[in-house]
């Protein structure tokens, strides 16, 4: 009777995508839990200081169960973390947590990561040929309707 226990080579594959499925999850949920505009809202206040889940479902016109959810997402994120003060939960932002976001975004303004100039460097080039071009249309003569045709 054939097992259905994976050889060893199998294994090593198995547990090798497991692990690499979580990195790279654990680095993309951040950016779906950045997604929600009341998610950044949440984490605009507690950049101000720490609140409990009553002050920032304080804030909003959303239920506190909702409130809660969206915490429970920043908090999986690794994002927000929280602590237990007596009877409450205090929740503090962690910018750790947005480093994914930070390394990606620096990605995309380093000039030099880029190699090609980045995005500062491209819309500088864009800017020289939309000039250039006006400077060419103002200083051409004038042609004629067949020519245009």
């Amino acid at each position: 009777m054939p097992t259905s226990e994976p050889d060893g080579a199998d294994k090593n594959l198995i547990e090798r995508r497991k692990r690499n499925c979580a990195v790279t999850l654990s680095a993309m949920d951040v950016f779906p839990a950045i997604a929600d505009p009341a998610r950044r809202e949440i984490m605009s206040a507690l950049a101000r200081g720490e609140l409990s889940a009553g002050e920032v479902a304080a804030l909003f016109s959303i239920s506190r169960p909702a409130i809660s959810r969206h915490l429970r997402v920043l908090r999986e994120a690794g994002i927000i973390h929280d602590e237990l003060v007596g009877r409450r939960r205090m929740y503090r932002l962690d910018l750790d947590g947005l480093a994914p976001v930070t390394a990606w975004l620096t990605t995309l303004t380093n000039s030099r990561a880029s190699g090609s100039g980045g995005w500062p460097g491209r819309l500088d080039a864009l800017e020289t040929e939309v000039r250039r071009t006006r400077r060419e249309r103002r200083t051409a003569p004038p042609q004629s309707q067949k020519e245009t045709a």
